[in-house]
C-alpha cells in the first residue's frame, strides 16, 4: 500500500511538474494569452482584439441570404432540397463553401487593418450528420485549416466559435437548432460537446496562429420560462468542457459567453478554476455610449479577465464610430458581425441574382409545411438551380463589392 501511494504521489508530482512546463512555455513562448484584464502576443505586446466574423460561411443563416422566414441553417438546407432536390443541394453548398471565403478574402480583411478574425462554424462538421451536403466525410478541419494557413500567411489571429452546439445552445434560429436549448437538458448532446471540443483543441494544440477557442455563441435564450434554471446550468458546462480541453491543449485561451445573447454574466461565480479564460459580449442596438455597456465593464473590472466583444454591427456607420471609440477607450476588443452577406451592412456585399427575389426569396416565403404546398409552390427548377449557382458566383471576393463607409466606420486603422 505504501509503495502504491509513494508511486501515487510521484505521478502526481510529474504531471503538476508537466503542467507547470507547459503554462511556462505558453507565458514565453509563441500563443497569445491572458494577463489581467489585457490579452498579451508571444512578443510580449498587449493585443486589442480589431477584425471581423465570417457569419454565413460554415453556419449559413437565412436574413444574409434574404430571406425572413426560412431562417437557419437546416430550413435554408431542406428548402433547396424541396425546391431542386438533394444531389443539387449538395451541389451548391460546395460551391458556397468553396467560393464565399477565399485566400483573397483573408487577405482583403487584413488590408483593412484588422487583427483578429472570428469563425463561426457548427458543431456538425465535426460528426456524421447531415450537413451543407456532407454526411460520413465532413470538411471541418479542411475548411478550418485553409483558414488558419491563410491567417498565418496574412498575419491574423483567429478564434474558433461554435455557433450552433449539439442539441442547440439557445433556443432560437441562431444555433441552427429546434426552438429550445436542448444542449443543457441532455447529456448526450454534453458528451458531443466536449469530445468535439476535445477532437479541435488536439489538432490544433500547437497552432499559434488560434487565439482562442469559443465555447458557445450566444446560450440561452430570455424567451424560456426556465431561463433561470438553464442559466445555472452554463458555467457547470463550461468547466466541463474547459476541463476536457485541457486534457490536450493547455496553451490556448478559452472564451466564455454569456447568456441572453452574450449580455448577462450574473450567473458566472467562479472565474479562477483556469488561468487562461476570458469573457465574450455582444452588443446590437442601443446607445453608442460607455453607460450602455457599463455591466460589461463592471464585470471585467469585478474579475479583472478580458472582455471582448465577440459580435457587434447591423447599425449606422455613425453609431459604428462612436461605439468604436467607446470600446477603445474602456480596453474592449471587438470584431463585427458579419464580414460578407447580400446587401450591406458588412464590409463586403453580394449582389442579388436577377429574379432572386421574385424566384428564390419568394420560394422561402411560401408556405411548405405539407407535400402539396411544396408541389404548389415549387419554382422553375432550372431557373431555382441557376440562381443558387450565380448567387454562389456571386459571393466570390472578385464579384463582391467593398462597402467603404461600413469598413471605415469600424476604426481598424485609427
Amino acid at each position: 500500500m505504501k509503495t502504491m501511494r509513494n508511486r501515487f504521489f510521484l505521478w502526481a508530482v510529474v504531471l503538476l511538474m508537466a503542467n507547470s512546463m507547459t503554462m511556462a512555455a505558453n507565458k514565453n513562448g509563441k500563443f497569445v494569452r491572458v494577463d489581467g484584464p489585457n490579452l498579451i502576443q508571444p512578443n510580449g505586446k498587449k493585443l486589442y482584439i480589431q477584425g471581423t466574423n465570417l457569419g454565413n460561411w460554415l453556419n449559413p443563416e437565412g436574413y444574409m441570404f434574404g430571406f425572413s422566414r426560412t431562417n437557419s441553417a437546416w430550413m435554408i438546407d431542406l428548402m433547396i432540397k424541396q425546391a431542386a432536390g438533394p444531389d443539387f443541394a449538395a451541389e451548391f453548398w460546395k460551391a458556397f463553401k468553396d467560393n464565399y471565403v477565399t485566400r483573397d478574402d483573408i487577405l482583403f480583411i487584413k488590408q483593412q487593418g484588422a487583427n483578429t478574425i472570428r469563425l463561426p462554424f457548427n458543431y456538425k462538421l465535426f460528426t456524421d450528420e447531415d450537413y451543407m451536403g456532407l454526411t460520413a466525410h465532413q470538411d471541418g478541419f479542411k475548411r478550418m485549416d485553409d483558414v488558419v494557413r491563410w491567417c498565418r500567411e496574412a498575419g491574423l489571429y483567429l478564434i474558433l466559435d461554435m455557433h450552433d452546439c449539439p442539441g442547440g445552445q439557445t433556443g432560437d434560429n441562431i444555433d441552427d437548432g429546434h426552438g429550445y436549448p436542448w444542449l443543457f437538458e441532455s447529456e448526450q448532446s454534453q458528451q458531443l460537446f466536449c469530445s468535439i471540443w476535445k477532437r479541435i483543441a488536439a489538432h490544433y494544440k500547437n497552432e499559434p496562429v488560434i487565439l482562442g477557442y469559443e465555447l458557445a455563441n450566444e446560450p440561452i435564450a430570455h424567451y424560456f420560462e426556465n431561463k433561470e434554471d438553464l442559466n445555472k446550468k452554463l458555467e457547470p458546462l463550461y468547466k466541463r468542457a474547459v476541463k476536457a480541453i485541457r486534457e490536450v491543449d493547455r496553451n490556448h485561451v478559452i472564451l466564455l459567453g454569456g447568456a441572453r445573447w452574450n449580455s448577462d454574466f450574473y450567473m458566472f461565480s467562479d472565474w479562477t478554476f483556469d488561468n487562461n479564460i476570458m469573457y465574450t459580449c455582444h452588443r446590437y442596438g442601443g446607445e453608442a455610449t460607455k453607460e450602455a455597456i457599463k455591466d460589461y465593464i463592471d464585470f471585467r473590472d469585478k474579475t479583472n479577465l478580458p472582455m471582448y466583444m465577440g459580435e457587434i454591427g447591423h447599425n449606422s456607420n455613425e453609431w459604428h464610430k462612436k461605439f468604436v471609440r467607446v470600446m477603445k477607450e474602456v480596453n474592449i476588443g471587438y470584431t463585427f458581425w458579419p464580414y460578407k452577406k447580400i446587401d450591406g451592412s458588412c464590409m463586403m456585399g453580394i449582389q442579388r441574382p436577377e429574379l432572386w427575389d421574385s424566384i428564390v426569396v419568394k420560394y422561402s416565403e411560401a408556405p411548405r409545411g405539407t407535400y402539396k404546398e411544396w408541389r404548389e409552390a415549387r419554382p422553375d427548377q432550372q431557373t431555382f438551380r441557376r440562381l443558387l449557382m450565380q448567387y454562389a458566383e456571386n459571393s466570390r471576393f472578385q464579384n463582391c463589392k467593398p462597402q467603404e463607409g461600413y469598413i471605415q466606420s469600424l476604426g481598424l486603422k485609427e
